[in-house]
Protein backbone atom coordinates (compact mmCIF):
# COMPACT_ATOMS: atom_id res chain seq x y z
CA UNK A 1 0.00 0.00 0.00
CA UNK A 2 3.28 2.50 1.17
CA UNK A 3 5.05 1.21 -1.99
CA UNK A 4 1.36 2.35 -4.40
CA UNK A 5 1.07 5.42 -2.83
CA UNK A 6 4.53 6.45 -3.13
CA UNK A 7 4.57 5.57 -6.96
CA UNK A 8 1.47 7.60 -7.24
CA UNK A 9 3.13 10.67 -5.81
CA UNK A 10 6.62 10.19 -7.56
CA UNK A 11 4.28 10.09 -11.06
CA UNK A 12 2.53 13.35 -10.28
CA UNK A 13 6.03 15.14 -9.41
CA UNK A 14 7.14 14.40 -12.78
CA UNK A 15 3.76 15.48 -13.94
CA UNK A 16 4.14 18.96 -12.60
CA UNK A 17 8.07 18.54 -13.76
CA UNK A 18 7.12 17.64 -16.96
CA UNK A 19 4.34 20.62 -16.95
CA UNK A 20 7.38 23.13 -16.34
CA UNK A 21 10.11 21.41 -18.25
CA UNK A 22 12.22 21.00 -15.37
CA UNK A 23 14.94 18.43 -15.48
CA UNK A 24 13.72 15.32 -13.66
CA UNK A 25 16.79 14.04 -12.64
CA UNK A 26 18.09 17.26 -10.80
CA UNK A 27 14.54 18.16 -8.80
CA UNK A 28 15.62 17.25 -5.58
CA UNK A 29 18.64 18.30 -6.07
CA UNK A 30 18.99 21.57 -7.80
CA UNK A 31 21.58 22.89 -5.46
CA UNK A 32 24.40 20.30 -5.38
CA UNK A 33 25.33 21.52 -1.86
CA UNK A 34 22.44 19.08 -0.78
CA UNK A 35 23.11 16.09 1.46
CA UNK A 36 21.87 12.68 1.02
CA UNK A 37 20.20 13.16 3.94
CA UNK A 38 19.11 16.86 3.07
CA UNK A 39 17.82 15.10 -0.45
CA UNK A 40 15.77 12.81 1.28
CA UNK A 41 13.72 16.08 4.02
CA UNK A 42 13.10 17.69 0.29
CA UNK A 43 11.23 14.52 -1.44
CA UNK A 44 9.16 13.94 2.13
CA UNK A 45 8.46 17.69 2.20
CA UNK A 46 7.46 18.07 -1.36
CA UNK A 47 5.80 15.18 -1.19
CA UNK A 48 4.07 15.90 1.75
CA UNK A 49 3.40 19.51 0.02
CA UNK A 50 1.23 18.01 -2.92
CA UNK A 51 -0.91 15.68 -0.90
CA UNK A 52 -2.02 18.32 1.78
CA UNK A 53 -2.33 20.77 -1.22
CA UNK A 54 -4.94 17.93 -2.73
CA UNK A 55 -7.11 18.04 0.30
CA UNK A 56 -7.27 21.38 0.19
CA UNK A 57 -4.99 22.22 3.77
CA UNK A 58 -2.98 24.78 2.08
CA UNK A 59 -1.12 26.20 4.76
CA UNK A 60 0.23 22.67 5.78
CA UNK A 61 1.41 22.45 2.14
CA UNK A 62 2.84 25.99 2.70
CA UNK A 63 5.03 24.68 5.66
CA UNK A 64 6.37 21.90 3.96
CA UNK A 65 7.37 23.52 0.65
CA UNK A 66 9.03 26.18 3.22
CA UNK A 67 11.08 23.09 4.44
CA UNK A 68 11.89 22.17 1.01
CA UNK A 69 12.98 26.22 0.13
CA UNK A 70 15.22 26.54 3.27
CA UNK A 71 17.22 23.59 1.80
CA UNK A 72 16.46 24.52 -1.98
CA UNK A 73 15.43 28.42 -2.40
CA UNK A 74 16.39 28.42 -6.37
CA UNK A 75 14.01 25.22 -6.55
CA UNK A 76 11.53 26.04 -9.75
CA UNK A 77 9.28 23.64 -9.16
CA UNK A 78 9.19 24.64 -4.99
CA UNK A 79 8.85 28.58 -6.00
CA UNK A 80 5.82 27.63 -8.26
CA UNK A 81 3.72 25.31 -5.79
CA UNK A 82 4.02 28.25 -3.05
CA UNK A 83 2.80 30.74 -5.23
CA UNK A 84 0.10 28.40 -5.81
CA UNK A 85 -0.53 27.87 -2.51
CA UNK A 86 -0.77 31.51 -1.35
CA UNK A 87 -2.55 32.29 -4.08
CA UNK A 88 -5.19 29.65 -3.16
CA UNK A 89 -5.32 31.64 0.35
CA UNK A 90 -6.15 34.72 -1.64
CA UNK A 91 -2.23 35.66 0.02
CA UNK A 92 -1.34 37.94 -3.41
CA UNK A 93 1.61 39.29 -2.42
CA UNK A 94 3.31 36.37 -1.49
CA UNK A 95 2.07 34.65 -4.74
CA UNK A 96 3.40 37.08 -6.81
CA UNK A 97 6.87 37.20 -4.75
CA UNK A 98 7.47 33.39 -5.98
CA UNK A 99 5.63 33.84 -8.78
CA UNK A 100 8.28 35.89 -10.11
CA UNK A 101 11.12 33.92 -8.95
CA UNK A 102 10.14 31.40 -10.83
CA UNK A 103 10.29 33.12 -13.78
CA UNK A 104 13.37 35.23 -13.36
CA UNK A 105 14.38 31.35 -14.14
CA UNK A 106 12.07 30.39 -16.49
CA UNK A 107 10.72 33.56 -18.25
CA UNK A 108 8.94 31.58 -20.82
CA UNK A 109 7.40 29.05 -19.08
CA UNK A 110 3.50 29.38 -19.97
CA UNK A 111 2.41 27.53 -16.87
CA UNK A 112 4.64 30.20 -14.51
CA UNK A 113 2.80 32.83 -17.05
CA UNK A 114 -0.72 31.67 -16.36
CA UNK A 115 -0.22 31.73 -12.54
CA UNK A 116 1.02 35.49 -13.21
CA UNK A 117 -2.07 36.58 -14.94
CA UNK A 118 -4.38 34.96 -12.43
CA UNK A 119 -2.70 36.68 -9.59
CA UNK A 120 -3.32 40.19 -11.57
CA UNK A 121 -6.66 38.98 -12.24
CA UNK A 122 -7.76 38.58 -8.13
CA UNK A 123 -5.74 42.04 -8.02
CA UNK A 124 -8.07 43.61 -10.47
CA UNK A 125 -5.00 44.71 -12.30
CA UNK A 126 -6.10 43.91 -16.23
CA UNK A 127 -3.52 45.89 -17.59
CA UNK A 128 -0.77 44.29 -16.14
CA UNK A 129 -2.64 40.84 -16.29
CA UNK A 130 -3.06 42.29 -20.31
CA UNK A 131 0.52 42.11 -20.88
CA UNK A 132 1.42 39.02 -19.97
CA UNK A 133 -1.53 37.33 -21.72
CA UNK A 134 -0.49 38.94 -24.64
CA UNK A 135 3.57 37.26 -23.99
CA UNK A 136 1.56 33.85 -23.45
CA UNK A 137 -0.44 33.99 -26.42
CA UNK A 138 2.90 34.82 -28.75
CA UNK A 139 3.87 31.37 -27.43
CA UNK A 140 0.55 29.32 -27.31
CA UNK A 141 -1.89 31.02 -29.84
CA UNK A 142 -4.43 28.79 -28.81
CA UNK A 143 -4.82 30.57 -25.51
CA UNK A 144 -6.26 33.70 -27.10
CA UNK A 145 -9.89 33.31 -25.79
CA UNK A 146 -8.20 34.27 -22.55
CA UNK A 147 -6.93 37.28 -23.74
CA UNK A 148 -10.81 38.21 -25.03
CA UNK A 149 -12.30 37.61 -21.60
CA UNK A 150 -8.83 40.02 -20.02
CA UNK A 151 -9.56 42.60 -22.68
CA UNK A 152 -14.03 42.55 -22.05
CA UNK A 153 -12.90 42.63 -18.08
CA UNK A 154 -10.69 45.86 -18.62
CA UNK A 155 -13.74 47.27 -21.01
CA UNK A 156 -11.38 47.19 -24.29
CA UNK A 157 -14.44 46.22 -25.89
CA UNK A 158 -13.07 47.10 -29.45
CA UNK A 159 -9.95 45.37 -28.99
CA UNK A 160 -11.95 41.95 -27.97
CA UNK A 161 -13.79 41.93 -31.50
CA UNK A 162 -10.64 42.83 -33.01
CA UNK A 163 -9.27 39.64 -31.44
CA UNK A 164 -12.05 37.77 -32.01
CA UNK A 165 -11.61 38.42 -35.32
CA UNK A 166 -8.21 37.48 -35.35
CA UNK A 167 -8.74 34.03 -33.78
CA UNK A 168 -11.58 33.35 -36.37
CA UNK A 169 -9.34 33.86 -39.33
CA UNK A 170 -6.78 31.58 -37.57
CA UNK A 171 -9.31 28.24 -37.40
CA UNK A 172 -8.77 29.05 -33.62
CA UNK A 173 -12.20 29.43 -32.74
CA UNK A 174 -14.48 26.73 -30.57
CA UNK A 175 -17.52 27.45 -28.51
CA UNK A 176 -15.85 29.10 -25.68
CA UNK A 177 -14.98 32.17 -28.52
CA UNK A 178 -18.61 31.66 -29.56
CA UNK A 179 -19.88 32.11 -26.14
CA UNK A 180 -17.42 35.19 -25.85
CA UNK A 181 -18.28 36.93 -28.98
CA UNK A 182 -22.31 36.65 -27.50
CA UNK A 183 -20.96 38.30 -24.25
CA UNK A 184 -19.31 40.67 -25.79
CA UNK A 185 -22.71 41.56 -27.98
CA UNK A 186 -24.63 41.59 -24.77
CA UNK A 187 -22.23 44.09 -22.78
CA UNK A 188 -21.90 46.88 -25.88
CA UNK A 189 -25.64 46.73 -26.74
CA UNK A 190 -27.18 50.09 -25.10
CA UNK A 191 -28.82 49.82 -22.07
CA UNK A 192 -32.21 51.48 -21.84
CA UNK A 193 -31.93 52.54 -17.86
CA UNK A 194 -28.95 54.41 -17.14
CA UNK A 195 -25.79 53.51 -16.01
CA UNK A 196 -24.95 51.60 -13.06
CA UNK A 197 -28.54 52.96 -11.83
CA UNK A 198 -30.58 50.66 -10.17
CA UNK A 199 -33.72 50.83 -11.04
CA UNK A 200 -36.07 51.55 -7.65
CA UNK A 201 -38.41 48.36 -6.01
CA UNK A 202 -41.10 49.02 -4.02
CA UNK A 203 -39.82 46.19 -1.47
CA UNK A 204 -36.32 47.43 -1.41
CA UNK A 205 -36.51 50.96 -2.10
CA UNK A 206 -33.71 51.68 0.56
CA UNK A 207 -31.57 49.10 0.10
CA UNK A 208 -31.39 50.21 -3.75
CA UNK A 209 -31.42 54.61 -2.40
CA UNK A 210 -28.36 53.34 -0.57
CA UNK A 211 -26.92 51.24 -2.94
CA UNK A 212 -26.85 54.03 -5.74
CA UNK A 213 -25.30 56.43 -3.85
CA UNK A 214 -22.22 54.07 -1.75
CA UNK A 215 -21.81 51.15 -4.94
CA UNK A 216 -21.11 48.72 -1.59
CA UNK A 217 -20.49 45.09 -3.18
CA UNK A 218 -22.08 43.72 0.05
CA UNK A 219 -25.70 45.85 -0.44
CA UNK A 220 -25.72 44.71 -4.08
CA UNK A 221 -25.80 41.00 -2.74
CA UNK A 222 -28.12 41.89 -0.30
CA UNK A 223 -30.59 43.41 -3.01
CA UNK A 224 -29.64 40.28 -5.24
CA UNK A 225 -30.58 38.27 -2.59
CA UNK A 226 -34.06 39.98 -2.43
CA UNK A 227 -34.77 39.41 -6.38
CA UNK A 228 -33.81 36.21 -6.10
CA UNK A 229 -36.10 35.41 -3.24
CA UNK A 230 -39.28 37.16 -4.75
CA UNK A 231 -37.98 35.84 -7.85
CA UNK A 232 -37.56 38.99 -10.11
CA UNK A 233 -35.78 37.77 -12.52
CA UNK A 234 -36.16 40.29 -15.62
CA UNK A 235 -34.71 42.80 -13.05
CA UNK A 236 -32.16 40.63 -11.64
CA UNK A 237 -30.86 40.29 -15.37
CA UNK A 238 -30.88 43.88 -15.18
CA UNK A 239 -28.83 44.27 -12.34
CA UNK A 240 -26.05 42.27 -12.59
CA UNK A 241 -25.50 42.54 -16.58
CA UNK A 242 -24.87 46.13 -15.49
CA UNK A 243 -23.11 46.38 -12.13
CA UNK A 244 -20.48 43.41 -13.48
CA UNK A 245 -19.15 46.86 -15.20
CA UNK A 246 -18.21 47.45 -11.33
CA UNK A 247 -17.56 44.15 -10.26
CA UNK A 248 -15.98 42.42 -13.23
CA UNK A 249 -14.40 39.36 -10.34
CA UNK A 250 -17.06 39.03 -8.22
CA UNK A 251 -18.18 35.30 -9.30
CA UNK A 252 -21.74 35.44 -7.28
CA UNK A 253 -22.54 38.31 -9.72
CA UNK A 254 -21.83 35.84 -12.65
CA UNK A 255 -23.97 32.91 -11.17
CA UNK A 256 -26.83 35.10 -10.04
CA UNK A 257 -26.93 36.41 -13.70
CA UNK A 258 -26.80 33.15 -15.00
CA UNK A 259 -29.60 31.82 -12.87
CA UNK A 260 -31.81 34.99 -14.24
CA UNK A 261 -30.96 33.79 -17.17
CA UNK A 262 -31.95 30.42 -16.75
CA UNK A 263 -35.36 31.43 -15.53
CA UNK A 264 -35.75 33.47 -18.47
CA UNK A 265 -35.34 30.42 -20.57
CA UNK A 266 -32.18 32.04 -22.14
CA UNK A 267 -30.38 28.96 -21.57
CA UNK A 268 -27.11 29.45 -24.35
CA UNK A 269 -26.50 33.07 -22.93
CA UNK A 270 -26.68 31.10 -19.42
CA UNK A 271 -23.83 28.93 -20.08
CA UNK A 272 -22.03 31.83 -21.46
CA UNK A 273 -22.06 33.93 -18.21
CA UNK A 274 -21.31 30.91 -16.36
CA UNK A 275 -18.18 29.65 -17.80
CA UNK A 276 -16.57 32.85 -17.65
CA UNK A 277 -17.57 33.37 -14.46
CA UNK A 278 -16.66 30.07 -12.97
CA UNK A 279 -13.06 31.05 -13.64
CA UNK A 280 -12.92 33.35 -10.98
CA UNK A 281 -14.24 31.05 -8.29
CA UNK A 282 -11.49 30.35 -5.83
CA UNK A 283 -11.41 28.19 -3.03
CA UNK A 284 -14.88 28.06 -2.78
CA UNK A 285 -16.33 24.83 -3.16
CA UNK A 286 -19.96 25.27 -2.29
CA UNK A 287 -20.59 28.26 -4.53
CA UNK A 288 -18.40 26.41 -7.79
CA UNK A 289 -20.95 23.24 -6.90
CA UNK A 290 -23.66 25.86 -7.77
CA UNK A 291 -22.15 26.46 -10.89
CA UNK A 292 -21.93 23.17 -12.29
CA UNK A 293 -25.35 22.52 -11.32
CA UNK A 294 -26.59 25.52 -13.02
CA UNK A 295 -24.41 24.64 -15.74
CA UNK A 296 -26.14 20.52 -15.69
CA UNK A 297 -29.56 22.43 -15.72
CA UNK A 298 -28.84 24.63 -18.94
CA UNK A 299 -27.35 21.53 -20.78
CA UNK A 300 -29.95 19.48 -19.58
CA UNK A 301 -32.54 22.29 -21.27
CA UNK A 302 -31.11 22.57 -24.57
CA UNK A 303 -30.43 18.58 -24.92
CA UNK A 304 -27.13 18.20 -24.11
CA UNK A 305 -27.34 15.32 -22.00
CA UNK A 306 -24.01 14.31 -21.68
CA UNK A 307 -22.73 17.91 -20.90
CA UNK A 308 -25.21 17.88 -18.18
CA UNK A 309 -23.84 14.68 -17.01
CA UNK A 310 -20.83 16.15 -16.56
CA UNK A 311 -21.03 18.69 -14.98
CA UNK A 312 -23.43 17.54 -12.48
CA UNK A 313 -20.78 14.68 -11.51
CA UNK A 314 -18.74 17.83 -11.19
CA UNK A 315 -21.07 19.32 -8.74
CA UNK A 316 -21.48 15.85 -6.75
CA UNK A 317 -17.50 15.66 -6.58
CA UNK A 318 -17.08 19.07 -4.68
CA UNK A 319 -19.48 18.17 -2.60
CA UNK A 320 -17.73 15.04 -1.58
CA UNK A 321 -14.86 16.74 -0.90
Amino acid sequence: MYIATRMKSNYLVIYILFLLGINIGGLFAQNTTLTEENNLKFQTSFFEALKQKAIENYPKAIENLENCYQLDSSNTAVQFELAKNYFLLKRNYEAAVFINKALYKKPNNVYLLQQKVAIFKADQNFKKAIKIQQKIIKIQPNLSNNLVLLYILNHNYNKAKKLIVEIENQALANTKTIGLSKYLKSKTQPNESNKNQVEVNSEDDNLIVNYNQTKNYKTLVKIINSYIKEEYFNQLNSLTKSELDLFPTQPFLYYANGLALTNLKKYNDAITVLEIGIDFVIDNPPLKSQFYDLLATCYTAINKPKEALKHKQKALNLRKE
